[in-house]
């Protein structure tokens, strides 16, 4: 029912910016709480990074991003974004974007139902 596709990804320098972008597709896309989750190099699992959820008055993030990541989405559009401040290596990792049926926030990776594909993200040294 919903497709998700991730872009914005690239090589960035550390305390560089960048900002992700997730187009769903689909007439439910505001019933969606979405969330954003990485998967670093040699990594088995995906670990949480943000989420926001139907009305953007509510959003969580992960201990280590608070401060320098930011989640938002235009609705109208069917976009949701995460603008990422002051990278740093250990932000180097596959971003993912997921969206959850039940429109509360959760931050376990089983607990949402559809996936993008993801876009790499890269931070030099």
């Amino acid at each position: 029912q919903v497709q998700l596709v991730e872009s914005g990804g690239g090589l960035v320098q550390a305390g560089g910016s960048l900002r992700l972008s997730c187009a769903a597709s689909g007439s439910t896309f505001i019933k969606y709480t979405m969330g954003w989750f990485r998967q670093a190099p040699g990594k088995e699992r995906r670990e949480f990074v943000a989420a926001v959820s139907l009305t953007t008055t509510s959003t969580r993030y992960a201990d280590s991003v608070k401060g320098r990541f930011t989640i938002s989405r235009e609705n109208a559009k069917n976009t949701v974004y995460l603008e990422m401040n002051s990278l740093q290596p250990e932000d180097t990792a596959v971003y993912y974007c997921a969206a959850r049926l039940t429109p509360t926030i959760t931050t376990r990776v089983e607990t949402y139902d559809y996936w993008g594909q993801g876009t790499q993200v890269t931070v030099s040294s």
